[in-house]
């Protein structure tokens, strides 16, 4: 399982449809990965539906910080590398820095995730 990690949230001053777009170029990746034999994973996936049963909450808001981070991290304990998009994102990097202290790879480029 490999995570996507890229900006989801940042540089969108919030805006649903700025972070729909960010969900989506992350969501372009799913497909390659699987074709290389992986199975993709990115944490908005688990985290949005986890914060929806929650009874949501404004983005940023506290049951909001206390369900998007953690969710990535809980998914790092069980993946087996990360493939960093570009963009800036406090939580990809966090991913990226999780990922390397666990000592699973860390990919940088579509290209260069290795078929399963």
């Amino acid at each position: 399982m490999i995570l996507i990690a890229g900006p989801y949230r940042s540089g969108t001053q919030d805006d649903p449809a700025r972070m729909a777009a960010n969900l989506a170029r992350m969501e372009a990746a799913a497909w390659p990965l699987f074709e290389k034999g992986h199975v993709p994973m990115i944490g908005e996936w688990v985290a949005l539906p986890v914060l929806r049963g929650a009874g949501g909450d404004v983005v940023g808001g506290p049951l909001y910080t206390s369900v998007m981070y953690p969710t990535a991290h809980r998914l790092l304990d069980i993946c087996d590398g990360v493939l960093r998009l570009p963009g800036a994102s406090t939580g990809a990097d966090e991913d990226v820095r999780r990922a390397m202290a666990r000592g699973i790879p860390v990919w940088l480029r579509l290209e260069d995730v290795p078929a399963a």
